[in-house]
């Protein structure tokens, strides 16, 4: 099953804050033995919301969304679920009850009066337990007030020190028979002296010969950053699938780039050959 990422909110795409979701959930998955297949940020717009929604809920991929569940007016995502959906929102008795804990917990020890449930104000925190009709709950231990999972869409805030732990536990409650069920591998050296187009042919032959080995070629006019040898022009050279096709499929690359006379040096050995301060 591929997995992919919804990330949600104008304040991403003004810039006036910078997404960390998107590493993070590639660190999730990766340490499951799990891959990222694709991801997409969307600002506050209900319409284009529900239309990404729509198409994704289609797709029977894993979706984790990031954004837009609270009550306030530039939350949306909830709505945009389900009309996506082309079902009501209801309000989730057990995530009413979370709610209302939390509303507890919040509540002065020496106010002069109880909670008062029915308040205006209470009453509208409610709204963040209104989940398009058949989800289930997110448990978000910060502070109690839920994310929510329709099928294998999973919403969750836009906190990460809410929304990570609970992707967590979507990925280790739901998914745990995934884990590590496809073994992955990824070698790779770096190509000085050739440009990408004479090793094109190459990559395709390998791609053809090792059905499953996806070839990956990520070119640097050099990186004066990291220094040493990753100043010069060098091409990040690669292939990554299966453990066992990776290895065979490395040694013909390998082979390869030695026969159209590339400079190789692996990437072990660069690392060595590192300035040290």
């Amino acid at each position: 099953m591929a997995f992919g990422v919804i990330i949600i909110g104008d304040e991403i795409l003004s810039g006036r804050r910078v997404d960390k979701h998107l590493p993070k959930v590639i660190q999730l998955l990766s340490a499951r033995g799990l891959s990222l297949s694709w991801a997409e940020y969307i600002g506050d717009d209900p319409e284009r919301i529900t239309a990404t929604l729509r198409r994704t809920f289609a797709t029977g991929d894993i979706v984790f969304s990031t954004g837009g569940i609270g009550a306030t007016p530039d939350d949306h995502t909830r709505q945009c679920a389900a009309a996506a959906l082309a079902v009501p929102l209801e309000l989730h008795p057990e995530a009413k009850a979370l709610i209302q804990e939390r509303i507890r917990d919040m509540h002065p020890a020496n106010a002069p009066a109880p909670v008062d449930f029915n308040s205006p104000e209470n009453l509208h925190r409610l709204n963040m337990g209104t989940y398009p009709r058949g989800a289930s709950i997110i448990p978000n231990g910060y502070n109690k007030i839920p994310g929510f999972s329709v099928g294998d869409h999973h919403f969750v805030p836009g906190f990460p020190v809410m929304a990570w732990p609970m992707i967590e536990w979507v990925l280790d409650t739901k998914y745990e028979h995934l884990h590590h069920s496809t073994p992955h591998a990824e070698k790779s050296l770096l190509v000085f002296e050739l440009p990408e187009s004479t090793l094109t042919p190459l990559m395709e032959k390998i791609e053809h010969d090792f059905p499953g080995v996806r070839v990956f070629s990520l070119p640097s006019v050099g990186d004066a950053e990291r220094g040493g040898i990753y100043t010069r022009r060098h091409i990040d050279l690669g292939v990554k699938g299966e453990p066992e096709a990776v290895a065979a499929a490395f040694v013909k690359l390998r082979e390869g780039v030695h026969m159209l006379g590339g400079d190789i040096v692996e990437p072990e050995v660069a690392a060595q050959a590192q300035p040290r301060g």
